[in-house]
């Protein structure tokens, strides 16, 4: 809890078992300047923060002032990242936005201020708030802070049994406040950032802690409150690694499907590399500096001069264009490799995919249908989707290379092995071992 002004809870609509899709709501005092009490369950606009909106910190003698104020300050740390997805090719976080009670929000932008081990060490004993907080860690991990507990709305929203999860629904739906989320998908690269930008930042970790509060309520009504905790916990130990470099990240450009041949997924992996070195040089987004329809125009077509090359689609643009004679070196290169340089069907890690198991291996794609039902069954049961009852990979991995030996134990041990948490264990393991059983041979009659 904070030292801020508390929630007036609402009464909560009675109801019977676990039902999570109409949880206790809350509904906010009026301390906010321009809002009114709304009435017949109606949600409240919140347009600024209940302090007014803070300029940005941008020196290291403002950040000490932060670092002291949020060391001085009681409860959990409430804190977002923006980042620029979908404008520059690096995931790294433009604005960072914390709240904590006694010491009120704090946006800092960490373009001048790269190195926040400071605010680290001052907020390491307490739980950081954040909502979907794998998007965050890792951007905030290159900044020097590392949670040591924290709290994730959305993850504990999934494991209440919430449909809908963003933070603006569930704002709305446990609080009574209602966010504009249009800024969103901003470039928040741009410099100076505008008065309504930053209003939206602050507004996204002004009632994180008390969304916080009323999660963590439903989730110890319904006996999650040791689940999420695991949950958690993993979050802190893995959160903040980066994403897997896939060994060949070209096959994952949009359209590559359509492309036939080893020559021509050559000519996509030739253009992808070669708009992927410009993209990190500039710091902008791949789709920016050539979408992947026109790699896949121009991989399906293969032309050989300037002139042909810009009457496909996507090469219209003026700085496609100016890059042209590289587009046409990258084609050119593809030309020319030798046969045994070309790609070749990948070796998949792990079990193929699903749909070709019944030709492969049918007793796994058996016991692939028979564990997939327990999931689903069980996730039903505890109001769960079933993704965050167990990983499907993990499922897969396990139905297509089961024990040698069914037993409790050795399922359990091949759960731990792809890092099931033990909740996840317990609730599968009534039902899975039978899953993983070969199916009874079916009488002849």
């Amino acid at each position: 809890m904070t030292d801020e002004p508390p929630l007036r809870r609402r009464a909560a609509a009675s109801r019977s078992g676990n039902d999570t899709q109409h949880p206790p709501s809350a509904r906010p005092e009026p301390s906010y300047a321009g809002t009114e009490e709304p009435t017949g369950g109606e949600s409240v606009p919140l347009t600024a923060p209940r302090e007014g909106t803070p300029e940005p910190v941008a020196v290291p003698e403002q950040l000490a002032e932060v670092v002291a104020r949020f060391a001085a300050g009681t409860g959990p740390v409430a804190l977002d990242a923006e980042r620029a997805s979908g404008y520059r090719y690096s995931q790294r976080a433009y604005l960072v936005q914390l709240r904590r009670g006694g010491a009120g929000t704090a946006l800092i932008d960490p373009l001048p201020l790269p190195d926040l081990t400071a605010l680290d060490a001052a907020i390491a004993e307490a739980e950081w708030v954040l909502h979907a907080a794998s998007q965050d860690l890792p951007c905030l991990a290159e900044l020097g802070l590392h949670p040591r507990r924290l709290f994730d709305t959305e993850l504990a929203a999934r494991l209440a049994g919430f449909e809908r999860v963003g933070l603006a629904a569930l704002t709305e739906q446990l609080l009574g406040f209602s966010l504009e989320k249009h800024h969103s998908a901003a470039d928040w690269s741009s410099r100076p950032l505008p008065e309504s930008w930053l209003t939206y930042a602050a507004l996204d970790v002004e009632l994180l802690t008390d969304l916080r509060d009323a999660l963590d309520a439903e989730l110890t009504r319904q006996g999650k409150s040791e689940w999420a905790a695991e949950e958690f916990a993993a979050l802190v130990r893995t959160g903040a690694r980066p994403p897997r470099v896939r060994a060949e990240p070209w096959r994952r450009t949009s359209g590559i499907h359509r492309i036939r041949g080893a020559r021509a997924q050559a000519r996509v992996r030739s253009l992808w590399y070669a708009r992927d070195q410009i993209a990190a040089r500039r710091d902008a987004a791949p789709g920016r500096v050539l979408p992947d329809s026109a790699i896949v125009a121009a991989a399906e077509l293969d032309p050989r001069d300037e002139k042909s090359l810009l009457t496909l689609p996507g090469f219209g643009g003026r700085s496609v264009r100016r890059l042209a004679r590289t587009w046409l070196a990258a084609l050119e290169d593809a030309r020319h490799l030798p046969d045994d340089a070309l790609p070749v069907t990948p070796t998949v890690e792990g079990p193929p995919p699903p749909h070709r198991w019944a030709e492969r291996d049918p007793a796994a794609a058996a016991r692939l249908a028979r564990s997939r039902e327990v999931v689903l069954r069980v996730a039903g049961e505890h109001r769960l989707p079933p993704e965050n009852l167990i990983s499907p990979d993990t499922i897969r991995r396990v139905a297509w290379q089961p024990p040698e030996e069914i037993t409790e134990p050795t399922v359990t041990e091949a759960l731990r092995a792809l890092n099931a948490r033990e909740w996840q264990i317990a609730l599968l393991l009534p039902h899975l071992p039978t899953a993983l059983l070969p199916a009874p041979p079916q009488t002849q009659l």
